[in-house]
């Protein structure tokens, strides 16, 4: 199972995140502040990580950063979980190594949308890294291989 590190010091917000993911079949390792998410993450080597930017000791920007520094995780995508969706936030993230934000308050459609792989020309989310795809839970691939579509018929193949 792709193993998701989830840093966020809202109680509520941590356990609703890690709920839909563990729904969609993914495994999820929490965290309550950013200085634990650094310790988890370098630990467990999770294949993403959806970070806070706000948290207590280290905020999501400084987790991105630590996360990037190392070898182990460097090229893990990072996903910023924020209320902050300023342009110069943004920025700011994007030169921390951030991948991608989801805004408070989150819908199921952009939440879900935040973990489909970056493509590679995304404008100002471009940089020099190589970036992992972005691992989909064991339902997502059922789902996607049971709705594939003939190009001629339009019929679902099962």
């Amino acid at each position: 199972l792709p193993i998701f590190l989830v840093a966020d010091d809202d109680p509520d917000i941590l356990s609703l995140v890690a709920l839909r993911l563990e729904r969609a079949g993914y495994q999820v390792l929490r965290a309550k502040d950013g200085e634990e998410a650094v310790q988890t993450a370098l630990a467990r080597t999770p294949d993403l990580a959806l970070l806070d930017v706000m948290m207590p000791k280290l905020d999501g920007y400084q987790v991105t950063e630590e996360l990037r520094a190392n070898s182990s995780t460097m090229h893990m995508p990072v996903i910023l979980l924020t209320a902050r969706v300023q342009e110069a936030d943004v920025a700011r993230g994007i030169e921390a190594g951030a991948d991608d934000y989801v805004k408070k308050p989150f819908s199921t459609q952009s939440f879900g949308r935040a973990f489909r792989p970056c493509s590679a020309g995304s404008g100002s989310r471009t940089r020099a890294r190589s970036r992992s795809a972005i691992p989909q839970g064991p339902r997502q691939q059922a789902s996607a291989a049971g709705s594939r579509r003939t190009a001629s018929s339009g019929r679902a193949i099962r």
